[in-house]
C-alpha cells in the first residue's frame, strides 16, 4: 500500500501581527537568514548544514 506524502506546512513558521511578519523559529547561525532550524524536544537543529544547539 502506498503512503500519502505529507504536504509542506510552511505557513506554520510565520505569524502576522500588526501588519508585520513574525518568524516563529530561529535562523541557523551558520547558514544565515532564510534557513530555519527545526524545533525538537531537546534541541534546535539545521536540516541544511547539521548545526545543533542543545536546550537546557
Amino acid at each position: 500500500m502506498a503512503r500519502k506524502k505529507r504536504t509542506s506546512q510552511k505557513w506554520k513558521l510565520y505569524e502576522v501581527k500588526g501588519g508585520k511578519v513574525i518568524r516563529k523559529n530561529k535562523f541557523c547561525p551558520r547558514c544565515g537568514p532564510g534557513v530555519f532550524m527545526a524545533n525538537h524536544e531537546d534541541r534546535w537543529s539545521c536540516g541544511r548544514c547539521g548545526y545543533t544547539e542543545w536546550k537546557k
